[in-house]
């Protein structure tokens, strides 16, 4: 068997209103010394360059959010990019099966019934230069 512990009753902590009472005018007081204290120079520069570094902060966490949205941006747009030069080069090498001579001429001669001509049916015309009209 294993240890067992039993926990002992907590007593509920009760606030009392004087205690309520103190706690309220403790807080008064510290507010009133803070803005007291907002009237010197010293502590207004340091309020003030607090709230700039403050916007300076949140100024770098926007940028840095923006710089990882548009890295995303550019990553998918990169393989994207990359999906189109694989289908252009597939293209290209389709293309050029297609068109080579020899299965033109293949093409040619079963769809068309076309021959190569013989020496015989090759008639040269000759050329006639414009000097000479």
């Amino acid at each position: 068997m294993g240890a067992v512990a039993i926990e002992q009753p907590t007593r509920s902590a009760k606030i009392s209103k004087q205690t309520m009472r103190d706690g309220v005018v403790t807080a008064v007081r510290i507010s009133r010394q803070v803005f007291d204290a907002t009237k010197q120079r010293n502590v207004l520069v340091s309020l003030v360059l607090a709230s700039l570094l403050l916007v300076s902060a949140i100024g770098v966490v926007a940028g840095a959010y923006e710089n990882r949205s548009l890295f995303n941006t550019l990553s998918h747009l990169q393989s994207e990019r990359d999906g189109y030069q694989r289908e252009w080069s597939q293209l290209l090498l389709e293309q050029s099966a297609l068109s080579a001579h020899g299965r033109v001429e293949k093409l040619a001669a079963e769809r068309f019934d076309m021959v190569v001509p013989g020496r015989q049916d090759i008639v040269l015309v000759p050329l006639m230069s414009p000097a000479v009209n």
